[in-house]
């Protein structure tokens, strides 16, 4: 196992994978230590968590520390960032994993949206993702003739959500936050290059969530054409595909077993027990 301290000089590419201690998030940490990179594992409560997964990434050979940060506040996400260039020097990528999923509907029985729960929606699952990227691409631009001589092309790797294409009333907020990442995500591509790659990944349902039940995200994760959606395994392994693949940029890759060409006007959790 290779010591906790990381020198800024290090020669191993590096990246930030937000929302790290658990999930998902620890998925795609842990399979960017397999392939090489060094991992800053950001968590947000979860520090024994966050801590368990750094151990596991010095364990496949590569450095990690962990960071906190409360993404809901815009002094944390710019203070997260410099601790990570202090402490592990230039990102090569980061990936926006954490997320605020919680549900809620427009045509709620009061009839008024809870615009505060909007708000918070929007500052984790768009403003930290935004804020991040622009760092990295400050970052970049700062150093002009190192970013274009690169073999590899920095990105940020934007956490979204199969249903952006394929919508239904479930879920508002949360799916209106990441509708206007992805419109963000083009936007950027377009602004950041050539120094900086932005895509989108979208899975579909890889982990229960919510009250979903064992039994029934087993048959939902059956609800798709392919009769599998995505797992953690599978979402990782493409974002360690993105990070390292050059020519894509602006575009978002759905990797969700064909999901999102079942159109449905529930999500899929509420048509399973």
């Amino acid at each position: 196992m290779k010591p906790s301290s990381i020198s800024p000089s290090k020669t191993a590419k590096s990246v930030l994978v937000t929302g790290a201690a658990k999930r998902l998030g620890r998925e795609i940490a842990l399979q960017f230590a397999r392939q090489g990179w060094d991992v800053a594992v950001h968590y947000g409560q979860s520090k024994k968590e966050a801590q368990e997964t750094v151990v596991a990434i010095q364990g496949l050979g590569q450095q990690a520390r962990s960071f906190r940060a409360d993404l809901a506040i815009e002094a944390e996400i710019i203070a997260l960032f410099k601790s990570i260039q202090d402490q592990m020097g230039a990102l090569d990528c980061i990936v926006n994993s954490a997320s605020q999923f919680e549900y809620d509907r427009a045509g709620t029985e009061s009839g008024v949206l809870d615009s505060g729960f909007l708000q918070q929606m929007m500052k984790i699952n768009l403003v930290a993702p935004v804020v991040l990227a622009q760092l990295l691409y400050q970052q970049q631009k700062t150093k002009t003739e190192r970013s274009l001589e690169r073999a590899n092309i920095p990105a940020v790797i934007q956490l979204l959500d199969q249903k952006l294409i394929n919508l239904n009333p479930d879920y508002f907020s949360y799916t209106l936050s990441k509708s206007a990442l992805q419109c963000a995500t083009q936007m950027m591509a377009m602004d950041f290059a050539p120094y900086l790659r932005v895509v989108g990944l979208a899975p579909g349902i890889s982990l229960p969530s919510g009250p979903q039940t064992e039994e029934g995200f087993k048959t939902a994760h059956m609800m798709t054409p392919l009769k599998r959606s995505s797992t953690p395994e599978d979402i990782a392994k493409a974002a360690v595909f993105i990070a390292e693949s050059n020519a894509i940029t602006g575009t978002t890759i759905y990797v969700d077993g064909g999901q999102h060409l079942m159109p449905s006007s529930r999500d899929v959790m509420f048509k399973t027990e």
